[in-house]
Formats: structure tokens, sequence, C-alpha cells
């Protein structure tokens, strides 16, 4: 009896040593894993601590306020879109490239867009396309555009204050544009284009200047008739100069 409890004692222990040995050698192995093909609804890209990082995302997983990324709430007010969502080391999102297009009962409607935005922030450079159709008629533009944000600006902040304008314009809109005022003063939410280079949705073609309240100061373009245009405004929006001159 003493002698079969000794074989089954080290006949269990080997067993155990040889499940922990082939177990490890499985983990250890450093071999990339080769795909010929893979079908994906979602990648999340991460770092060994967790952080994510990237978001490759079709339409339905895209992420937009039920979900929490990096312990971080996500846009509520944002449309779901196919492509991509870039986080910085701190967890917090740092920009993205969407893109859409379908038809519809007038025509289609599509865009593509790829941002990098300020530090906890929005958008400070944005390359972006718009293409719609609206029975004979269909509105194409394309530019790369540099914004100012608030110097004090929070994502998490800016949601908090664009929930609470929007229950306030129901109540009471003049309220609404006030309390907008203010929290625009403190350089917490706002943003204004600086420059844009592309095409209008007036096929004019240029590099469009504006002021440090997003007001249009000079702009230097060719027409859809191919005549080449430079035009400065006042804080107005009045031409004061153009080259050459328009004829009266």
């Amino acid at each position: 009896m003493k002698r079969e409890l000794v074989f089954l004692r080290a006949f269990a222990v080997t067993i155990v040593v040889g499940m922990i040995l082939i177990t490890t050698s499985g983990f250890k192995k450093n071999e990339n894993q080769k795909f010929s093909e893979i079908d994906v609804e979602r990648i999340n890209i991460v770092e060994a601590d967790g952080t994510v990082k990237m978001i490759i995302t079709n339409l339905e997983r895209f992420p937009n306020g039920t979900d929490k990324i990096n312990a971080r709430p996500t846009n509520e007010e944002r449309k779901k879109r196919s492509g991509m969502l870039f986080f910085n080391e701190d967890g917090i999102e740092c920009g993205g490239f969407i893109y859409d297009g379908q038809k519809n009962e007038n025509g289609h409607s599509s865009g593509l867009s790829l941002t990098y935005d300020q530090y906890d922030g929005d958008q400070v450079m944005q390359l972006l396309t718009q293409d719609y159709q609206n029975g004979g008629d269909r509105f194409v533009s394309s530019s790369l555009a540099f914004n100012d944000r608030p110097s004090k600006e929070s994502q998490i902040k800016t949601a908090e204050i664009m929930k609470e304008l929007q229950e306030l314009r129901m109540k009471d809109p003049k309220a609404m544009r006030l309390k907008q005022k203010e929290y625009e003063n403190q350089g917490l939410i706002g943003g204004v284009p600086r420059i844009m280079l592309g095409k209008t949705r007036s096929q004019n073609n240029g590099l469009f200047l504006f002021d440090d309240k997003g007001l249009p100061k000079a702009m230097f373009y060719v027409d859809k008739e191919n005549n080449a245009k430079l035009d400065f405004y006042d804080e107005q929006g009045n031409t004061i100069a153009s080259f050459p001159e328009n004829k009266k």
C-alpha cells in the first residue's frame, strides 16, 4: 500500500510539472502569429499597462457616449462612423481618422476627416473633404485647416458645458448666449479657424486667412471663372483692397 501511495504521488507531481512546462513554454513563444486574412469589427491597440492608444473600428462599435475609454467618458454627441481614434500617453483622445458615404433620396452625402487635437482639447489641425449631391446640384469642398483653441479647454469640462448650454437653450435662448459668452471669455470653450488651404463650396481654390475671432482677413485664390484674386477685409468683413482691382 505504501509503495502504491508513493507511486501515485510521484505520478501526480510529474503530471503537474509537465503541465506547467507545457503552459509556460506556450506563453514564452516569441513568434508573431501570421494571418492571410482576418475579419474583425474592432481592434484596440493597448500598452502593457492596458492604456488604449488607438482604436480601429467599424460603424456599429464606434464609441460615442455609452463607452468609457481609459476610464474617461466618450463624446455623446458624436455621430458613429468607421475609422480610427488616437489616444496619448495619458489616455486622452488626441485625434482621429473617420469617413462615411452613402446615397440618399436626393443624391448622396460623403466625407473624410483626419484630425489632430490640442492636448485635452479639440481640433487644431484638420484635413477635411465633403461631397454632397442634392438633385442636380453637387457641392464638393476639400481643405487643410489650422485652428486656435481656448487655453483652458478640457474635453470633460467642455462636454459638461455643452450639455448645460443645450438644456439652457430650450428654456431661455438669450440666457444661453450670455452664458456661452461667459465661458468663452474664461477660455473654456470656443475655437476659431486661422488658416485654410483648399477648395470652398463656392468653388474658390486658394489660401484663406482669419483673425483671432475667426473673421476673414485675407484671401488669395482662383475663382470658378479661373480669375486669380487677392482680397483684404476689415473687421466688419468689408473688402478694403483687392488685386486686381474690381471693375465697376
